[in-house]
């Protein structure tokens, strides 16, 4: 699997040999691979205006291009904050529950998200081809379906340690641009437009497979919180900053200290665990069904509604598998 940006075709449909060569020592000969852009088609012909653009069929004859278009922008910020305003409405009957939930759409990003993810692990999976993934800059939609694609396929990525270390490849050392896009949150009166919860999108699919797998995922839902958390406001400078360009001028490994570090704790790594998680070497695939795409009520309901029952249930089920 590789990712990058969009090539730089601009409106003269310029040609970058370097790139076609690149792309061409990736297959062997008679194989052929998959370009997954994560614009529309219509975006990625309107981006050549600016200087973008994608791969013509005819300078990357081996390598066949999927548009499978992923909202990034203004419209998925508009969409988590919908969402939160009504799930913090407390008068709505159940009618206008479920037609608030309908219209904000967060579900059906979380299904695209995930149909795109199983396409990238299906064509390296099952057809065994090579995949490129990329949209506009590579930071955002890019990074969200490779991810997600390595949960799904690499049993090493489900455990609590390659967890993190996917986290610190492939949205931190990558250049998701967490001050930009974390700068606020659902609940400010600001309309920044560079925000977009783009790892809370990413959070939110791997909670959909941890509930529809759940012993396949060595680390429970409270590291997702917990990662959620930190992503908006944290005491580590993890997620501080746009790219590693400016967290070295920034000095931000000198000056702060690490999430990882602190999640890697002994004591405190015990409350990330799943109790009943057991080795699954084997590909996860996922429903991506509407009736198996589920609301997570552990985050967007945590501030209404109190989670002292499932605790202690966590607690109890922690005690009988140390008993065994």
């Amino acid at each position: 699997m590789l990712r990058s940006s969009q090539p730089l075709t601009g409106p003269n449909r310029k040609r970058c040999r370097e790139d076609e060569v690149l792309l061409g020592t990736v297959l062997d000969e008679g194989e052929r691979g998959f370009i997954i852009d994560t614009r529309s088609a219509q975006a990625a012909k309107q981006a050549r205006m600016t200087g973008g653009g994608t791969e013509p069929k005819s300078s990357y004859p081996r390598w066949r291009r999927l548009h499978r278009p992923l909202e990034r922008g203004r419209l998925l910020q508009e969409s988590f904050i919908k969402l939160v305003e009504a799930c913090n409405d407390a008068s709505v009957n159940m009618d206008r529950w479920l037609s608030r939930l309908e219209s904000c759409r967060w579900l059906s990003h979380v299904k695209a998200a995930l149909s795109t993810a199983c396409l990238a692990a299906q064509c390296m999976d099952r057809e065994e081809a090579s995949v490129l993934v990329h949209g506009a800059e590579g930071t955002d939609t890019t990074l969200l379906v490779t991810a997600l694609a390595q949960v799904i396929l690499d049993p090493s990525c489900r455990t609590l340690v390659g967890f993190q270390g996917l986290l610190e490849r492939e949205w931190i050392q990558a250049g998701h641009p967490f001050h930009l896009r974390c700068s606020r949150s659902a609940y400010s009166h600001a309309r920044l437009k560079q925000e977009a919860p783009l790892f809370l999108l990413f959070l939110d699919c791997v909670w959909q497979l941890s509930r529809q797998f759940p012993f396949s995922l060595e680390f429970s839902e409270r590291l997702l919180l917990t990662l959620f958390d930190n992503a908006y406001a944290s005491a580590y400078g993890t997620f501080l900053c746009n790219n590693e360009k400016e967290r070295c001028l920034c000095k931000v490994k000198e000056n702060t200290h690490s999430l990882w570090a602190w999640l890697n704790e002994p004591e405190e790594k015990m409350k990330y665990l799943n109790p009943l998680y057991s080795h699954n070497s084997l590909v996860i695939w996922p429903s991506i069904e509407p009736q198996s795409i589920q609301l997570w009520q552990g985050l967007f309901f945590r501030w209404i509604r109190s989670s002292q029952y499932l605790d202690e249930a966590w607690a109890e089920i922690q005690q009988l598998v140390e008993g065994n």
